[in-house]
């Protein structure tokens, strides 16, 4: 399983989440503490929002650790909304195009999880994507295929009708192919205005969740200095340190939205 994190507020430079905390994201890309692959080296990727309304993109397959160049562009990028995702393959080919986020106009999507029995409703679930859509589907993965139903099912419109209606069709899928493994995912994706972040799997066993708000001050002895305020939002697999007054674990089956500093989490039960 992979690791991610996603933040939203006043701009800060990506290294102060990515490498300072003592259990930073490219940290957990080595050992992980809450998830049961420890290791993520099967590729990165950054996504960004800037001056520009298409968010930028950096990908590789090299491990994150081990990436020179995401320490020295991490430290000089200053964003008020980005995306940063360490991956641990679930058996697709370890390829940039298969490195999250994903991009599609203004959008960003990044995921956790697996669709159980991918090879068996892969073609299912390719076949129900949109024509028009389908097109710019580059890589190989059940999360970029997840994306992509969603976007046919109006997830810029409604995020969290279309996270609904794509979990149950996905999920029909499985059912006509007898697919017993389950569905666990957590997701995360934005316009650069909202963030949305997805917890849900069909056995209650999903990948863990967390976010917290306030300022980010930057990190002392690798405690992140989350000071009072409302400006910043961060959604995460896992903590970045062990101040449990910092993280709230978002529960299963639940949407959270985060806008201008605001939280709302609301539950979501695509199966009805």
């Amino acid at each position: 399983m992979c690791r991610w994190l996603a933040y939203t507020g006043v701009p800060i430079a990506m290294d102060t989440l990515l490498f300072q905390p003592r259990n930073s994201l490219i940290r957990q890309s080595l050992s992980a503490q809450r998830s049961v692959v420890p290791t993520n080296g099967d590729g990165f990727g950054l996504g960004w929002y800037g001056d520009l309304p298409r968010p930028g993109l950096y990908r590789d397959t090299m491990p994150a650790w081990s990436d020179a160049n995401l320490r020295s562009l991490s430290e000089q990028i200053r964003s008020p909304l980005f995306f940063a995702h360490v991956r641990a393959s679930t058996g697709t080919a370890t390829a940039r195009l298969n490195c999250h986020p994903f991009r599609y106009g203004d959008w960003l999507f990044m995921h956790n999880g697996q669709i159980g029995g991918w090879p068996m409703v892969r073609q299912d679930v390719e076949g129900a994507i949109r024509r028009d859509l389908y097109r710019h589907r580059e890589g190989s993965t059940d999360s970029e295929a997840f994306f992509y139903l969603a976007l046919g099912n109006g997830l810029e419109e409604d995020p969290q009708s279309a996270f609904a209606l794509t979990i149950a069709q996905i999920m029909g899928m499985m059912r006509k192919e007898n697919v017993d493994e389950p569905f666990r995912m957590t997701a995360a994706c934005s316009n650069g205005r909202q963030l949305y972040a997805l917890r849900w799997s069909s056995d209650g066993k999903s990948p863990s969740l967390y976010w917290a708000s306030g300022h980010v001050g930057g990190c002392r002895d690798g405690r992140l200095n989350l000071e009072g305020g409302k400006d910043g939002v961060l959604v995460l697999s896992e903590p970045l340190d062990e101040d449990s007054a910092h993280w709230t674990e978002v529960a299963e089956s639940s949407l959270l939205v985060a806008e201008k500093g605001r939280v709302d989490v609301f539950p979501i039960n695509p199966l009805g």
